[in-house]
């Protein structure tokens, strides 16, 4: 008797439990917020196998060596660039002090150009100088020349008592 009372037991239990389940829905599970799924824990060393603790190392130290190398080849990047500017920096200075070196010949080229120039024009207005009262003194020596004719000319006819021929001839003497 013992035994049909289990089996009985047994099936009102199941037979309440599928009444259950279909009255009531099982509650939901509750839902995270966050977008991104978490990632798979990482088996931690000593805990399960050997060989997953010891590659999860040889990975992270490969990770490691990865990101020193990308380190080391952006610093390169960045020291070669730097040195690149610095050389175009100095090439700049130097073609700069050529130019302004030319420049400055040119300014004293042309100072020195104007200073002889200025005296070319004084000598040129020394000499002009020089002709105009050569001339001067040319007419005036003709001048006196001419008033000593006239003066001897006079002389002469006042002695002769005769008239200048070259003084009337408009009148037709």
């Amino acid at each position: 008797m013992g035994e049909l009372q289990k089996e009985e037991n047994k099936k009102d239990i199941a037979s309440s439990e599928k009444t259950e389940s279909k009255s009531t829905p099982p509650p939901p599970e509750p839902k995270s917020t966050s977008v991104a799924a978490e990632p798979p824990e990482k088996p931690k060393p000593g805990h399960g196998g050997d060989d997953a603790g010891l590659e999860i190392v040889v990975t992270e130290k490969r990770m490691a060596l990865i990101k020193a190398w990308e380190e080391n080849e952006k610093t390169k990047a960045d020291n070669k660039a730097y040195t690149k500017v610095l050389a175009i920096g100095a090439w700049e200075n130097s073609k700069r002090a050529v130019v302004e070196a030319d420049l400055k010949k040119i300014e004293v080229d042309i100072e020195n150009e104007k200073v002889k120039q200025r005296e070319i024009m004084k000598m040129k207005m020394a000499t002009l100088h020089k002709e105009a009262e050569e001339k001067r003194a040319a007419i005036e020596a003709k001048k006196g020349q001419d008033i000593i004719n006239a003066e001897q000319l006079a002389a002469k006819f006042h002695a002769t008592g005769t008239l200048p021929s070259k003084l009337f001839k408009c009148f037709g003497y």
